[in-house]
């Protein structure tokens, strides 16, 4: 399938690594120009090379803290400069979530995935609506769905609610706003939680890794290239009957029913 993202222009946040770097993979294989946004700019350099050398894209490397206004404002005046007006938009950056509850660590994580996701809507959207077309992809999580950690289900919950809001908004002028909700999935920052679990309880990464997949109904763990595979979908034309809604990449999570 032909995804027509040929010539498109991409910014992915928290682009240098796991999810993010899966997703610039993919729109850069699919022919758009992407610039992978990252605090540290060594690496998203190193990770844009790799892209620029695997695909033949151009994939450029933008620094950024998406959780300050001013920094926004010049990544943003970066990639214009660079690659010239986005049309598609994947929000992704975001700490990780400590799973305790403090004022300082809910604060840090709003300002970074929720604030953060808006500094860069406000920083991109204008120009989609100029133009009538763009996408938006805001990267949420099922901590919005489940209860045990506070701060993961807030900040994730306040992505789904801004995302319905900007697709109500926007949709009128051309510009498809979603949500996606990967579940547990095999990217390196998974893998070192799981060896740091796997030393506190005595168990083996491959027997705690065999319980979350046990709890999947495609019996593993989704890898990163294929939750950005949905995501390279969501961001082409052909999603265009998807607008407002989330999309979750759980590869099926045994119990609930969502409605």
């Amino acid at each position: 399938m032909d995804l027509q993202l040929t010539g498109r222009r991409a910014v992915v946040t928290g682009g240098s690594r796991g999810i993010g770097f899966e997703i610039g993979r993919v729109l850069a294989s699919e022919g758009a120009s992407v610039a992978l946004v990252a605090r540290s700019a060594r690496h998203a350099e190193e990770q844009a090379a790799s892209l620029r050398e695997e695909t033949g894209a151009e994939v450029v490397a933008v620094p950024a803290d998406t959780g300050d206004d001013a920094s926004v404002a010049e990544m943003a005046r970066t990639v214009r400069e660079r690659l010239g007006d986005v049309d598609i938009l994947v929000n992704n950056a975001a700490t990780t979530n400590p799973g305790a509850f403090s004022d300082d660590a809910l604060e840090t994580e709003i300002n970074v995935k929720v604030r953060g996701y808006l500094r860069c809507v406000r920083a991109f959207a204008p120009a989609m609506t100029e133009r009538g077309w763009g996408r938006i992809i805001n990267i949420s999580g099922l901590a919005a769905r489940q209860s045990g950690s506070v701060t993961g289900s807030v900040r994730n919950a306040a992505v789904v609610a801004m995302t319905k809001n900007l697709a109500d908004e926007l949709g009128p002028f051309g510009i498809n706003v979603v949500s996606v909700q990967p579940g547990a999935t095999r990217t390196r920052t998974w893998l070192d939680n799981l060896e740091s679990q796997a030393t506190a309880t005595g168990l083996s990464p491959a027997e705690l890794e065999a319980r979350s997949a046990a709890a999947v109904s495609i019996g593993r763990i989704v890898e990163p290239h294929e939750v950005a595979s949905v995501v390279a979908f969501l961001a082409s034309p052909l999603s265009v009957a998807i607008n407002g809604d989330t999309i979750i990449t759980s590869g099926g999570v045994k119990g609930p029913i969502y409605y």
